[in-house]
């Protein structure tokens, strides 16, 4: 795959997905599509309105009864075609996403491989959903079956344009339910692409829509009576909304939310590896994903580990081997949270502030640089507030127990992970943490399919978790049947 990316521009106005086509939005407003690289703009979104989302729900609700009774080898037949498909447009999907999200070409890879990673799971459900069947007394048998929901939907963020809309795709959709996807109306364009690989995957008319907008859709998924279940991945403030109003209205509902993950340092860390890896936990992706480490907490001696960190750190070459931020809010609110750092009495070790490519065009382009600040102190808000950029909030204690104390302060409870070459120190941690993933050695961790991801506390709301065998839990309901064929010798309370 090419280093470079191709920008491209000119999209127009986009327009939803409903019955397998594009069909004009009845919005009246639309909001320009920016380009993180260059600040140019893409294309107009559409605002969209709760006319829109009737239309969806109407086109997945009249296609679930047919979904639904199609035998569920032939449904996983377009999951097959689709992986096919992703397989053949990879390069394009990944030009799409670095385009409208600013992630780096390798980066944009690594979000369409874990979207067909997913997708490869989904295939397998045939082979996971069965159901118990037993004889409970004489001649009694009890089963039970996995069924659809109906019409569900999925409200996905923008920092990972193909990927958090395929842990719920693959999933709810092999198993009958017919969905409603709310893309970001910040990264559009891909929601779009995935449609259409959809339809050309053999995917029915109105099994699959996609509806653009911002809080007017979000508010009317989360009351349409039609729709069964929600999911949502974004912002804990508003993951906390859209849980409480979708059941509020009798939905089912998860919705995962921000979070504030910490990374242990101990002294015996491999010097080698773990220094670039703990960077590289904090700026993939610019910072911009629930997985980025943003506190490290060192425990005694840690400096050559530092030094390392601090070396690597000042290498790295914006627009090359880390992308862009989302847009100019966004800048902005992560250079405040630098400032006041410092302000308040933290060293900046690296200064990511006002740093931007010199290639390529990109000077109008939203840019922060890989930053780690030291010295941090318990009452800075950089080192407990989600910032959702490439900053490493870093702070000093002198035992395991104080920095777990630490971690068990955190309101999320997303990820916790530990560096160290002590298999007791690594136990302790993974005991210890109030964190829903957690790792060894490993900066980002993610569970690899068909472990599920999800976190806790502050970072998730309801329960489960969003892809594996809890994403199939999630968009299914259990039938429980009861069967007596022969009237058995002795009666009792079930003849």
């Amino acid at each position: 795959m090419s280093n470079e990316i191709k920008f491209t521009s000119g999209y127009g106005k986009i327009k939803n997905w409903i019955g397998n086509k594009e069909v004009e939005s009845k919005a009246r407003n639309y909001q320009d599509i920016y380009g993180p690289y260059r600040g140019d703009i893409l294309g107009q979104v559409p605002m969209g309105t709760l006319s829109d989302v009737d239309a969806a729900v109407a086109a997945a609700k009249e296609a679930f009864p047919g979904w639904k009774n199609t035998h569920i080898k032939q449904r996983v037949q377009v999951m097959f075609k689709l992986k096919t498909l992703m397989e053949r447009d990879f390069n394009e999907l990944c030009q799409l996403i670095s385009t409208e999200n600013g992630k780096t070409l390798v980066e944009a890879a690594g979000d369409v491989a874990k979207a067909i990673e997913v997708l490869e799971f989904g295939c397998a459900i045939p082979n996971k959903i069965s159901g118990q069947a037993q004889e409970v007394s004489a001649d009694i048998f009890c089963s039970n079956l996995k069924t659809p929901l109906g019409v569900v939907a999925s409200i996905a963020p923008f920092n990972f344009p193909i990927m958090v809309p395929m842990w719920t795709l693959p999933i709810a959709l092999t198993v009958g339910n017919t969905m409603v996807l709310k893309p970001s109306e910040q990264v559009p364009l891909s929601a779009i692409r995935l449609a259409k690989l959809f339809k050309e995957a053999g995917l029915p008319d109105g099994v699959l829509n996609v509806v653009h907008g911002g809080a007017e859709v979000v508010n009317g998924i989360c009351d349409h009576p039609d729709i069964k279940a929600v999911s949502f991945v974004g912002s804990t403030k508003v993951a906390k909304l859209v849980y409480a109003r979708a059941t509020a209205s009798g939905k089912r509902a998860l919705a995962l939310g921000g979070a504030k993950n910490h990374l242990i340092v101990m002294p015996d860390a491999d010097v080698e590896t773990a220094p670039k890896q703990i960077v590289d936990s904090a700026i993939g992706c610019a910072g911009q994903r629930c997985m980025a480490a943003s506190v490290m907490i060192a425990v005694g001696d840690c400096s050559k580990i530092i030094e390392q960190m601090k070396a690597y750190a000042d290498s790295v070459k914006l627009g090359e081997s880390m992308g862009a931020i989302i847009n100019k809010q966004s800048v902005e609110r992560i250079n405040q949270y630098i400032t006041q750092a410092e302000q308040m009495g933290a060293k900046i070790l690296v200064d990511g502030r006002g740093k931007t490519p010199i290639t390529n065009g990109t000077k109008d382009g939203y840019w922060v640089g890989p930053t780690l600040i030291d010295k941090m102190k318990e009452n800075i808000p950089a080192l407990k507030e989600e910032i959702f950029g490439p900053v490493l909030a870093i702070i000093h204690v002198d035992t395991l127990e104080q920095a777990m104390k630490l971690e068990n302060s955190n309101p999320y409870g997303n990820a916790c992970s530990i560096f160290t070459t002590s298999g007791r120190y690594a136990d302790y941690v993974i005991k210890n943490a109030t964190a829903g993933m957690c790792g060894v050695n490993v900066g980002v961790p993610v569970p690899r399919e068909p472990f599920a991801f999800g976190g806790w506390y502050e970072s998730r709301f309801g329960a489960g978790d969003i892809t594996g065998d809890a994403g199939i839990s999630f968009w299914t309901q259990d039938k429980k049947i009861t069967v007596k064929w022969i009237e058995p010798q002795s009666r009792n309370w079930m003849s």
